[in-house]
């Protein structure tokens, strides 16, 4: 039995996939303030045009440019791996199969589009690039791209994380990466929280709010601001996993998976792995799909459809999406990557859709699915990477309890090196689990009541 099943580099996909392009029923285009739709130039101060292009197009297959290639060369093709002995440990018919982007220089997923947005941003003529982060990831993997391709790079990281993950901090540093805590006194946005709320852990929403005003105030037009999650264009570069993936499960025997399971935050890793699949799903594959969330942050499983604004300064075009409110606050749970306040657009129609089943689960849970991991496959996941392990191991007993065969597919998305005071707060029993109460969640969600409704739009076919 192959336990680890590798492309040649020559096998790599050399065309991102658009999920956009097979949707059966489209997306509700983006917003200004004014309730019309957006229009590409509307957000060229803060996105190159070249990635505004990927943004709005419905293409079904981008070229992936071969200077790109080159530089995903340093790890991709990532290694399809079957977990043999959680499937032992568990006794389980299932066959577990994980696409382990553990391999990154950073040491997770995001480097697939921090790459690509940094090569575009260079060929548009921009200088340097600021962002946001959760736990570090997405800093890290965008200051790792900056320094190999030229750029300067600022990262606001959330202050709870700045706190509880320095270590994230420091890689970001090595890389050459400018990186503060959010809310920081160096914007409007920051001053204005940090004076109605000066002991706020922060928020992705918040460090967005800082980000793109950075951007988009230089007064040279020679920085422009990078997203890690969310956007169409950083779901596409992701799909270079689940195509991967695709041919690896041939290579394997493997016809076709019965379960795909990805942890969702922004939906990046998610919409990575799952969106080839939800394709074959789309055109009759029978396939269940799975993005788990933190209980939380319940956006998927909890939260309303809605337009709402991306970051907390409502300065970005209103998304239709599931959202808890661009002034949601996020408890401080350990899953840092896993705290915003809404999901991908693509994610949330192709939820609307009826093609994903989204799950939630307390942290309590994900973390004692990690350690089942790491007593079996031995390597520490990232705490983000937990909740879908949690899903992998339910779905995994589930098969042994219906006696059946299945072929379960996730992601890994990343290692936990640097997460290891969440772990150490598991292990001292300091650890909590935590549900979004259900005043919390509507007191968060009035802030929709005076935005535009967005129509939940669907085939039925599904």
């Amino acid at each position: 039995m192959e336990q680890k099943i590798q492309l040649k580099e020559s096998d790599i996909p050399r065309q991102w996939y658009n999920l956009a392009a097979d949707l059966p029923t489209p997306m509700l285009p983006p917003l200004g303030p004014d309730g019309n739709p957006v229009s590409p130039d509307m957000l060229a101060p803060v996105f190159p045009m070249n990635l505004i292009e990927q943004e709005v197009s419905a293409e079904r297959w981008i070229d992936i440019p071969e200077e790109i290639l080159n530089i995903l060369y340093r790890w991709r093709p990532a290694p399809l791996k079957r977990a043999v002995y959680l499937e032992k440990f568990l006794d389980t018919p299932a066959r577990i199969y994980y696409k382990d982007e553990s391999y990154s220089p950073p040491g997770s997923h995001k480097p697939n589009t921090a790459v690509a947005q940094a090569w575009y941003n260079k060929e548009f003529g921009i200088k340097k690039l600021t962002t946001e982060t959760g736990a570090g990831q997405w800093g890290s993997a965008l200051a790792f791209a900056c320094q190999i391709i030229g750029l300067e790079c600022k990262v606001y990281m959330v202050r709870i994380s700045f706190d509880q993950k320095p270590f994230r901090k420091i890689m970001m540093q090595v890389w050459g990466a400018n990186c503060i805590a959010s809310p920081s006194n160096e914007t409007n946005a920051g001053r204005k929280i940090l004076a109605e709320m000066p002991d706020t852990p922060g928020s992705l929403g918040i460090a967005i709010s800082e980000a793109i005003e950075e951007a988009v105030t230089d007064p040279s037009g020679k920085t422009r601001y990078s997203l890690g999650s969310v956007l169409n264009h950083v779901l596409l570069h992701q799909t270079i996993i689940g195509l991967e993936a695709k041919k690896q499960l041939q290579m394997a025997g493997e016809k076709k998976p019965d379960i795909v399971i990805g942890c969702a935050g922004g939906g990046s890793n998610f919409a990575g792995l799952s969106f080839p699949f939800v394709s074959d799903k789309i055109n009759g594959a029978d396939i269940k799909i799975i993005p788990v969330e933190p209980t939380a942050c319940p956006t998927m499983t909890r939260a309303p459809f809605a337009y709402d604004f991306g970051d907390t300064a409502c300065t970005t075009p209103l998304l239709a999406m599931y959202t808890l409110g661009h002034a949601f606050i996020p408890p401080p749970i350990h899953a840092g990557g896993l705290r915003y306040h809404g999901m991908a657009p693509l994610v949330c129609q192709a939820i609307v859709e009826g093609l994903l089943e989204p799950r939630a689960y307390h942290q309590m849970d994900s973390y004692s699915a990690a350690m089942t991991w790491v007593k079996t496959e031995g390597a520490i996941p990232a705490p983000e990477t937990s909740q879908a392990l949690a899903a992998v191991i339910d779905e995994a007993k589930k098969a042994k309890e219906e006696g059946k065969e299945k072929v379960i597919l996730f992601n890994y998305s990343g290692h936990g090196l640097m997460d290891l005071l969440g772990y150490d707060a598991f292990l001292s029993g300091k650890l909590v689990d935590y549900e979004l109460p259900e005043e919390e969640l509507q007191k968060y969600t009035k802030v929709l009541e005076n935005l535009p409704k967005a129509e939940m739009r669907k085939s039925g076919k599904w």
